[in-house]
């Protein structure tokens, strides 16, 4: 092969003659080594060539060095060439062999930089220190974990040559490399194994803790440095250290760091204040961290990127903007980080001029070529509720990643989108765990409970494995279903692929059993918890007082207590309501009394609202509406609908028409009113005004909400509805509802006719009160379920006195555990007897 063939074309520049100081071998190679980019390498290679240089070694193999060095496709291509070509002439040098594996390792291609490795080593050349430091370097950067561990094996195997195996670079490095592989358990042993260590040694791994998960033994491992006295600490150290503190937002430990390292006189680089900033940000002190940031000098965008995305993160929208405004003037130029971040801040703002303006200078200054900036846009609109805008910057996108889907799907269901919601999800090319659960979710927010686990088993179908967020919404779901069957299936579920539980997704746990009735498994799971936070304790509170064991909530309130929580706003509504289920009036007053004198805050309207239903259900509604008239804040319509209830329940009617007027002046909508009212009329006999309230509800057009009873057999769920006669079963069921009404009368049991409240003869009333939902679904269960297997039923509405009677019966007769859920509590009936002690 010809010294010409490898010549590259000429430069425009090229042409002239190579100055007489290029023309010994010594100028050559100086040149060479001051080379910035390939195309200055190619001009000296070009005289080189007309000079006739190439054959001299030095200038050969200072130009294969070059080419190798620069790494690009071209130049690794000749620097291949020159090497073969000086091969011909000349022996090859472990320094050339070197050249070229480090070009192609440092370019990330690893497979060329094995093969060429090997080659040497077939060549007779054994690898040195620069070899291995060379070949670990390239394998991090390209991620290639296999190739590095090969390499470390063939280390340990040949290190003992020339003591490769013993140079602190390579044994760095290799700390290094299995850091960024998140192989930490090998990096550690590498340190372990360390004859000698230095600052690079313990910070590598350090910064590989910090990184990972782990970041608690980052900060051991550098306090362990400092105590090993042999080893002082640098900027970096203490950087990775701090940044860790950060990950934990271990405020007190970041600051024992900052003053080690003004104590020290460690050099605060532009670095180490950034996670600084970080830190104080992370933990809450802004004032801190901004002090900090303003004292800086020599801020760079990194520096200006950590404020503006914590401002973002935490909610601190304007100060985000104005940061962002305060960087432009700066002369500072953003890079995708800023953007997302400044577009995050204003998103939350929701302001659609700011949005607009935004979008502006993204526009003019051609941002809009990174996805994730034009997914941030997209988000923008979503939350300025324009999403007209945010579809016209989605459909044209020539990339759309997963999370440009999510971002749509996302501001779609924000904005009651539905039908577009569905329609993004459906073409979506690929879903992410984000995209399922996002729709989950948002159907358990919507009540459409059956729909969420439907797409569940989509989800699952798909190959998709649910994660602890995914099983969040199936418990939510689960427990708003009712369905023990499906509850216990979930919950083994969890168990059997390990999803990590942690503190929320238990408490959904907890709560999504109480609401299936089944509170041994509730507190169960409650006691097995490591961590408690409020919302556990309070959702144990609430399984007991659905359950109406109003002592047992109470001692776990004051066990929280004992915990060292404050009970919040929901802790407090779930004791009282445990305290007016369980008719527990006194206890219940001073849990009120004690908002205040204990806790140092204000009652809430809720918190009135359930001291309104405590007393009222006590049968003190005297005192309900002087408690009502004595709030500093004006009772809303749940509030007087407590009342109204409550006089229903104790037959007053003068108190029960002045709350059915304040409810229906606050909430004219409500259908439950009118029937309560109805209702009342009717028990009284008063049928003209039955038919007035009754006529004055079809004139508002308001809706009555028929009565609706769940069941679960098999799995399936199964719904009745008051006098609909619909299900495939219903022959089967009603010569079960003779069968049981038979047996009943048997037993002393009087049908409650005074519930009918239609002006209709007896044996009319008789037939409508036998088609009540729970009484057709307890029908349906005995006929659908083994002998003495439980029967559970959920109720949208409240449970009649009549129907409660025929429950307490059925469960001593039939010798089946049976418990109703109705929109208030449980009911749990067993052999005659029924867990509220007709208390509800």
């Amino acid at each position: 092969m010809a010294a010409s063939s490898i010549s590259p074309s000429p430069s425009p520049s090229s042409s002239q003659e190579l100055p007489i100081l290029y023309r010994d071998t010594k100028s050559v190679v100086n040149h060479l080594k001051l080379s910035k980019n390939i195309e200055e390498i190619k001009r000296i290679h070009c005289q080189i060539t007309k000079h006739g240089l190439f054959h001299l070694p030095a200038a050969s193999s200072n130009l294969i060095y070059a080419y190798s060095r620069a790494a690009t496709a071209q130049s690794l291509d000749y620097s291949i060439k020159a090497f073969e070509l000086f091969c011909e002439e000349h022996k090859a040098t472990l320094f050339l062999w070197n050249s070229l594996i480090r070009g192609f390792s440092s370019a990330g291609h690893v497979d060329e930089a094995v093969e060429l490795f090997v080659q040497m080593v077939d060549e007779g050349f054994m690898p040195d220190y620069f070899t291995f430091r060379i070949l670990l370097a390239g394998f991090t950067k390209a991620f290639a974990f296999q190739e590095g561990a090969w390499l470390h094996g063939l280390l340990l195997k040949v290190g003992s040559y020339g003591g490769v195996q013993d140079d602190i670079f390579i044994q760095n490095s290799l700390i290094h490399f299995y850091a960024e592989h998140g192989e930490l358990e090998s990096a550690h042993r590498v340190f372990d194994n360390m004859r000698e260590r230095n600052v690079v040694s313990w910070t590598s791994l350090i910064a590989g803790y910090a990184r990972g998960d782990d970041p608690r033994k980052a900060v051991h491992l550098f306090w362990d440095m400092v105590a090993d006295n042999k080893i002082v600490p640098n900027s970096v150290s203490v950087a990775c250290a701090v940044s860790a503190c950060a990950k934990l937002q271990d405020f007190e430990s970041g600051e024992r760091l900052f003053t080690y390292a003004v104590d020290v006189g460690i050099d605060f680089s532009i670095n180490l204040v950034n996670t600084l900033v970080d830190l104080y940000m992370k933990c809450g002190a802004v004032e801190v961290a901004e002090r900090l940031f303003h004292e800086c000098t020599d801020r760079n965008i990194v520096l200006w990127n950590t404020m503006l995305s914590n401002y973002a993160r935490h909610g601190m929208a304007q100060k985000a903007v104005a940061l962002f405004n305060d960087m432009l003037i700066s002369g500072t130029k953003p890079d995708r980080v800023t953007i997302v971040a400044a577009a995050s801040a204003s998103a939350q703002l929701g302001e659609a001029m700011t949005g607009r303006r935004f979008h502006g200078y993204i526009l003019r200054n051609s941002l809009d070529v990174w996805h994730d900036v034009s997914n941030s846009m997209i988000d923008i609109y979503m939350k300025c509720r324009e999403l007209d805008a945010a579809l016209r910057i989605f459909d044209p996108m020539k990339e759309k990643t997963v999370v440009s889907w999510n971002t749509v799907i996302n501001g779609c269901i924000r904005n009651g989108d539905w039908r577009s919601a569905w329609k993004h999800f459906e073409e979506m090319p690929w879903r992410d765990h984000f995209s399922w659960n996002t729709m989950i979710a948002a159907l358990v927010q919507e009540s459409w409970f059956e729909d969420a686990m439907t797409l569940f088993r989509e989800m699952q179908s798909s190959g998709m494995r649910p994660d602890r967020v995914t099983m969040l919404s199936v418990a939510s779901a689960c427990g708003y279903l009712g369905a023990l069957d499906l509850a216990k299936w979930t919950y083994a579920y969890i168990n059997k692929n390990q999803i990590s539980t942690e503190v929320k997704l238990n408490t959904a746990l907890v709560d999504m059993f109480a609401r299936c009735g089944d509170t041994k498994s509730s507190l169960k799971i409650f006691e097995k918890m490591q961590n408690k936070d409020a919302s556990a304790w309070t959702a144990a509170i609430g399984a007991m007082a659905v359950e109406g064991n109003g002592r047992r909530a109470i001692y776990l309130f004051s066990e929280m207590i004992k915990d060292g929580l404050k009970p919040d706003t929901i802790a407090f509504v779930q004791v009282l309501t445990a305290c007016s289920h369980g008719g527990l009036v006194e206890e219940g007053r001073q849990f009120f009394r004690s908002m205040t004198k204990d806790f140092r805050f204000a009652p809430q309207v809720i918190h009135y609202g359930c001291m309104v239903d405590l007393l009222g259900r006590a049968g003190l509604l005297g005192e309900a509406r002087m408690l009502i008239e004595s709030m500093p804040m004006e009772p809303n319509d749940i509030v007087w609908g407590a009342l109204l209830a409550a006089s229903c329940v104790h037959h007053d009617l003068e108190q029960a028409e002045f709350a059915a007027e304040r409810v229906l002046e606050l909430s004219p909508g409500r259908s439950g009113i009118y029937v309560l009212l109805s209702n009342v009329y009717a028990s009284a006999g008063r049928w003209k005004d039955v038919a007035e309230v009754r006529l004055l509800l079809k004139d508002k057009g308001v809706q009555k909400l028929p009565g609706s009873s769940l069941i679960e057999i098999e799995g399936m769920i199964h719904e009745f509805t008051s006098s609909n006669e619909s299900h495939s079963q219903m022959e089967l069921i009603s010569e079960m509802l003779q069968e049981i009404g038979h047996k009943l009368s048997l037993a002393g049991y009087v049908p409650d006719l005074d519930k009918v409240l239609l002006d209709v003869n007896e044996e009319e009333k008789e037939f409508l009160l036998s088609r009540h939902s729970e009484k057709m679904a307890v029908a349906y269960g005995l006929i659908s379920t083994g002998r003495g297997v439980p029967i559970r039923i959920v109720k949208n509405l409240r449970i009649c006195s009549d129907c409660h009677s025929f429950m307490k019966l059925v469960s001593a007769i039939y010798d089946r555990e049976i418990t109703v859920r109705d929109n208030n509590r449980f009911h749990h009936f067993e052999k005659g007897q029924c867990s509220c002690s007709d208390y509800w």
